[in-house]
């Protein structure tokens, strides 16, 4: 029997982000979609660290599952395979880094300072943040416009001026540094990657694909920090083979 599906989507998004990759994979039975924390009508996180979002999401996902997480939600997917390892069977990381600040010995991520300003933004202005957060996502990708487009159309709603918990989402992205843990994540695992990421550089994917015990790479040469909705046929050709292996 073929393993069930789950689907995390990416910081300030919503679940409707796979809804065109989903019409690509019927051969999956099962497909799952969670919200993340905070986002949408689900209930934050009761406490500050990413194993606190994790723990949020596992009674509700199945055991030995594919796991496919984009973004932020790639790094929850790293986070649950490695303290919950009886949930994933395999694991895809998409337009995942395992640290998203550079610093002096990681210069494969944002300056702190461009960081600082989308979460000083987010807290005056999360609608205009997101929408400049979108933008950057597109940057680069051949299907800019589309891309945009569907990422706008599934952002997750906004019921606080200050955004809420999804400002603590950005805070996870501007803290959370998984490099020391990556080693210990020994299952089969694909890292698919825009060639043009603009948030999340493709050198963090490579890197990624390097220090995981059983990490392969794959470049969308055309995309961006979205490639499943640049080639979404294509991402979906890529996760039927990665299941029946």
């Amino acid at each position: 029997m073929r393993p069930p599906l789950v689907l995390l989507h990416g910081w300030g998004l919503s679940p409707a982000v796979f809804t065109g990759l989903r019409q690509h994979l019927p051969r999956f039975s099962r497909i799952f979609t969670p919200w993340l924390p905070g986002h949408g009508a689900q209930e934050p996180a009761h406490g500050d660290e990413l194993a606190d979002w994790t723990e949020m999401l596992v009674p509700d996902l199945p055991d030995q599952a594919v796991l496919l997480g984009w973004s932020l939600g790639g790094m929850i997917a790293l986070d649950l395979a490695r303290r919950h390892p009886r949930k994933v069977a395999r694991l895809v990381l998409v337009g995942t880094t395992p640290c998203f600040v550079t610093a002096d010995d990681w210069p494969h991520g944002l300056g702190p300072d461009v960081v600082q300003g989308f979460r000083e933004g987010f807290a005056s202005e999360p609608a205009g943040t997101l929408r400049r957060f979108v933008a950057l996502q597109t940057l680069g990708d051949v299907r800019r416009k589309a891309v945009a487009l569907a990422l706008s159309a599934s952002l997750a709603p906004l019921d606080q001026s200050d955004g809420g918990a999804p400002a603590e989402g950005l805070r996870l992205l501007a803290e959370t540094d998984l490099r020391a843990e990556i080693g210990t994540i020994d299952l089969p695992t694909r890292v698919l990657h825009g060639r043009h990421d603009a948030l999340m550089p493709a050198e963090a994917a490579v890197w990624l694909a390097d220090h995981l015990p059983q990490g392969r790479l794959t470049i969308f040469e055309d995309a961006a920090h979205a490639p499943f909705l640049s080639r979404p046929a294509e991402f979906a050709t890529l996760i039927d083979g990665f299941a029946d292996e």
